[in-house]
């Protein structure tokens, strides 16, 4: 009698046809997904519904995550990945193209894109304009509170060698393309998460990555700012590979500030002449 075959898992990453990817498409272009690419379409367990993969997907397209023009999977190799029935991913994708999100084109190359319309820029400015000073610092200090204690135990625990294998990835990638800064940028602030040797926290920083992300890409389109987060980047790791765990945080602790500082400054630019009172609670660091 043969023996039971053991169950078969949901793939976390679908295998891509390479046909038809535009070539604007963030993991085909560098080669391999990002790790917040590969984060996009990972299992969602037994509450995935189709708003929740609606949800991701979204989500992954305002962050810049999955570029425009970048081919998405089949509908069989989502509900595969995500670990829901196919008519669920169907009814996600149907919800993507009626926000004009996605796009489907038919024939031999065909399949759901990225729409062309769906800017990460704008969705971050629309995000930061919904969103109080409050609410961008309380954002802010989370984000902290982990990225912080992830650069602490990556500082005592990382071998120097795979700190420097990062800033060296990190040091070749050119910062006049934005979305491959971003991509590098991502990867390099994760992988040092990974360097923690805590899975929770390493699964907490690629939620907040994803989610604080869109608005450090708005950041980044300031070519000045960018060599800035550059800079300030590229000292977490170093502090990071020197075992500096107090110098590590430290740095973060410092980008974090100057982010949320010119978010600020350009939320209330774009807001009318009239700029928000400033409380107590406001007032206090990131």
């Amino acid at each position: 009698m043969d023996a039971p075959t053991a169950p078969t898992q949901p793939t976390p990453l679908p295998v891509r046809d390479n046909e038809g990817m535009s070539p604007r498409s963030a993991a085909p272009r560098s080669g391999r997904p990002t790790r917040l690419h590969s984060a996009v379409f990972q299992p969602i367990g037994d509450e995935g519904r189709a708003a929740l993969v609606e949800r991701r997907i979204a989500e992954a397209i305002m962050g810049g995550v999955l570029a425009a023009g970048e081919r998405l999977p089949a509908e069989t190799e989502l509900a595969a990945a995500f670990g829901v029935a196919p008519a669920t991913a169907r009814e996600a994708l149907l919800a993507l193209r009626e926000r004009g999100l996605i796009v489907t084109r038919r024939g031999r190359n065909g399949g759901s894109f990225i729409a062309d319309s769906a800017d990460p820029v704008r969705f971050a400015t629309r995000a930061l304009a919904d969103s109080s000073r409050v609410s961008l610092r309380d954002a802010a200090q989370h984000y902290v509170a982990i990225t912080a204690a992830c650069v602490e135990l990556a500082a005592r625990r990382a071998d120097p060698s795979e700190t420097i294998m990062i800033r060296t990835r990190l040091e070749r990638v050119d910062d006049h393309d934005l979305a491959a800064w971003r991509r590098a940028s991502d990867d390099a602030v994760i992988e040092v998460a990974a360097l923690s040797q805590s899975a929770r926290l390493t699964r907490e920083q690629m939620k907040l990555q994803g989610e604080f992300s869109p608005l450090l890409a708005l950041i980044d389109t300031e070519p000045e700012s960018r060599q800035l987060s550059r800079e300030r980047l590229l000292a977490v790791l170093t502090a990071v590979e020197a075992a500096d765990a107090s110098g590590a945080t430290e740095a973060l602790r410092e980008s974090v500030r100057h982010a949320v500082e010119w978010l600020i400054a350009y939320r209330e630019r774009h807001s009318g002449p009239t700029p928000l009172a400033t409380t107590r609670t406001e007032r206090s660091t990131a």
